[in-house]
């Protein structure tokens, strides 16, 4: 329990996440059913881009706020890196039903990878991959392919999800926030390293200076 008279210092986060995939693999209807726990069959496509926003109590003194970027499927093409920028985390999205749909994930991840790197690093942003429409076509999915194939093309992960059922959408995203969460601090923790670092190389030169006079 926390004393009042000691407020603990909330510390808050925003994070921008992609969300992309072809036309009709219910991006939208992904992000509405995390967001606001609403499901309906007659979302229209998103054109361009839409955004939507989740707030998390994460614990008792972490706030964090995803900003999930809705990019319309069409749109891959065409992409201004704007689009991308400053993203540190993406949902890339099929449709079980449409077999197409899979075969254009490689080209949405490498677009990805084209276009956006973890801040301060050449390294990829954490993206996970969303088998989506289960409802339909659960026997679609093949769960050591889908391992394999999530190696190979560097995804950390893959979830049969159906925004209708409301299907493994919160698992999903927990495991991509875990994730986040975990480089940041990894990435504070090497500041805080190169810092002290830096104090010890300081004090070095300093002592070798007073000691040649």
């Amino acid at each position: 329990m926390y004393d009042d008279a000691y407020p603990t210092e909330i510390r808050e986060y925003l994070y921008k996440i992609l969300v992309i995939g072809d036309v009709g693999t219910g991006k939208t209807s992904i992000i509405k059913r995390y967001v606001h726990n609403i499901f309906s069959m007659n979302y229209k496509s998103t054109i361009g881009v839409d955004f939507a926003l989740k707030v998390i109590q994460w614990s008792p003194d972490t706030v964090v706020r995803l900003q999930l970027w809705d990019i319309a499927g069409q749109e891959r093409a065409s992409m201004a890196r704007v689009y991308y920028k400053e993203a540190v985390a993406a949902l890339v999205v099929y449709d079980v039903t449409r077999p197409k749909t899979f075969e254009a994930v490689k080209r949405w991840k490498a677009d990805l990878d084209s276009k956006v790197t973890l801040p301060g690093t050449d390294e990829p942003i954490h993206t996970i991959l969303l088998a989506n429409k289960t409802d339909l076509q659960e026997n679609a999915l093949d769960a050591e392919e889908l391992d394999e194939f999530c190696e190979e093309h560097g995804f950390l992960k893959w979830f049969g999800t159906s925004a209708k059922d409301n299907k493994n959408i919160e698992d999903a995203t927990q495991f991509l926030l875990e994730k986040i969460l975990a480089s940041e601090e990894e990435r504070a923790q090497r500041q805080v390293d190169e810092s002290a670092m830096l104090d010890r190389v300081h004090l070095s030169q300093s002592k070798a200076k007073e000691g040649c006079c």
